[in-house]
């Protein structure tokens, strides 16, 4: 077995060689997360807004199952998202299955909780700072949200940049619905679980040196934003 040293140098090598293989699984973890992400933010923006800013009958249970939906269980959602897109699923005739397409939709289902539950609790924080300029101004439901949400849009910058996080180190579900096929659904984590137990130790790190960079990366701008929206509040 090669030494630690030895498989740290040759992923290294790969990174900076930009080996053909290496950019391939990237790129698509990139597509798969970034479009998995976006869909989740379409929807969880307003869901989250809309319960963070009203009150109405069942509010309380949508909270309720939109925390405890934070946590769900990986292989769990990509059990449900198979079935659902299996040959005998209500999908099946869609044939999504083992697509880069499935994979996106188990992404979105995981994050998508996450986005929701996020966004209401900021906005109701904010909510509650300018409910007595709203009633004075006789601001409308429609105004109220898109008022609110463009307020807290570092915040919802924050959130989206966690959704993010979530989903490129996701594998148990992709893998499940993905079937990890080369040239067609092989992400980085996947590749990862694939390549250190056929003993290719060296494009697994490589993949992982990658995977550590890109949430070094999220987090940076995770601060940086937190910060910003500080100094715009105080200026």
């Amino acid at each position: 077995m090669d030494s630690f040293w030895s498989v740290l140098a040759g992923a290294f090598g790969l990174v900076f060689a930009f080996n053909p293989d290496l950019i391939e699984i990237i790129g698509l973890s990139m597509r798969v997360t970034l479009t998995a992400v976006v869909v989740s933010c379409l929807i969880g923006f307003p869901l989250g807004a809309l319960a963070g800013a009203f009150r109405f009958p069942g509010r309380t249970l949508l909270t309720i199952i939109l925390n405890a939906l934070m946590g769900l269980p990986p292989v769990v959602v990509g059990l449900l998202v198979y079935l659902m897109l299996s040959a005998s699923g209500p999908l099946g005739p869609l044939r999504l299955l083992y697509t880069p397409t499935a994979m996106i939709i188990a992404q979105t289902v995981l994050v998508t909780p996450i986005v929701a539950a996020l966004t209401r609790q900021v906005v109701e924080d904010l909510n509650l700072e300018y409910s007595e300029q709203f009633a004075s101004m006789g601001v409308g439901p429609f105004d109220r949200v898109t008022a609110l949400l463009w307020d807290a849009r570092y915040s919802l910058l924050t959130v989206a940049l966690a959704g993010f996080g979530r989903a490129v180190a996701e594998v148990g579900a992709v893998i499940i619905v993905g079937g990890n096929i080369n040239h067609v659904t092989r992400v980085m984590t996947t590749t990862i679980a694939l390549e250190t137990s056929k003993g290719n130790l060296e494009l697994a790190l490589a993949l992982g040196v990658v995977l550590l960079t890109i949430a070094f990366t999220v987090n940076a701008l995770v601060m940086t934003l937190r910060a910003s929206a500080v100094r715009a509040a105080y200026a």
